[in-house]
């Protein structure tokens, strides 16, 4: 379980740990494992461990603050280090303009003021990867549209030229059994096949869904996940920021 990740264990092993579920859970699902790509979410984790996590081969990192995101992005790079950032927090529109250029997608789009300042800070030859965020158990606790606005803010995604619309987002409501995200996140995969029918952008861009995490992930794959957030599996139990 994840909750049980021994700390002591090197970093390159829990990576393969995890990535051996995931590949398992794909073999179950009759999937290419080389179809999910996996995102270790470094929040409230120093550079150092970001740093050791690259050296063990792990390449893609989320974050959830913007300011924690900018003096760790430094941190790596003047180390050497050349990660792939990924925001998967509430992203504030104030700090937009601070981290876009850290970043190879936002995973939280949920908002059309979001959606303008993301597009108005990016270049149109270089457009940023975005997902639209759908909040799946409608938890007034939580950010996200909800699944009947989606197709709306897609179409403002779509709609700004500095940004490239690729998929869906959505986090379960919080649960003991991994089996009761199951219907969130099949609901997520059947509104994405509805969008691909609905909205004029090409279904082989418009395609992935970020879902899963540590306690979930095979759940989450079993039903289409593209892209998994996991943290504690990888890096142990969060730090207070």
């Amino acid at each position: 379980m994840a909750s049980m990740v021994d700390r002591e264990t090197p970093f390159a092993a829990r990576l393969a740990a995890v990535r051996d579920r995931i590949a398992e859970a794909c073999r179950s699902a009759g999937r290419d494992p080389a179809e999910v790509r996996l995102v270790g979410v470094s929040k409230t984790r120093p550079a150092a461990e970001v740093l050791a996590a690259l050296e063990a081969g792990l390449a893609d990192f989320g974050e959830n603050y913007a300011q924690e995101l900018e003096r760790k992005a430094r941190e790596v790079q003047e180390a050497g280090g050349r990660p792939r950032w990924h925001f998967i927090g509430h992203l504030q529109t104030n700090k937009v303009r601070r981290v876009l250029p850290l970043l190879a997608s936002v995973h939280s789009v949920d908002r059309p003021s979001l959606v303008r300042e993301l597009g108005a800070g990016t270049d149109p030859g270089h457009p940023l990867e975005v997902f639209v965020e759908v909040n799946l158990g409608d938890e007034a606790s939580k950010t996200g549209v909800r699944a009947a606005d989606a197709e709306d803010l897609c179409r403002q995604v779509l709609a700004a030229p500095g940004l490239r619309l690729v998929g869906l987002m959505g986090m379960p409501p919080l649960a003991p059994d991994p089996e009761a995200s199951r219907p969130h996140f099949r609901r997520l995969r059947d509104l994405l096949r509805d969008l691909q029918r609905r909205l004029p952008c090409p279904p082989e861009t418009f395609r992935h869904l970020s879902m899963g995490m540590s306690d979930d992930l095979e759940v989450a794959v079993q039903e289409g996940a593209t892209w998994v957030r996991v943290g504690t599996a990888l890096f142990g139990p969060r730090r207070t920021p």
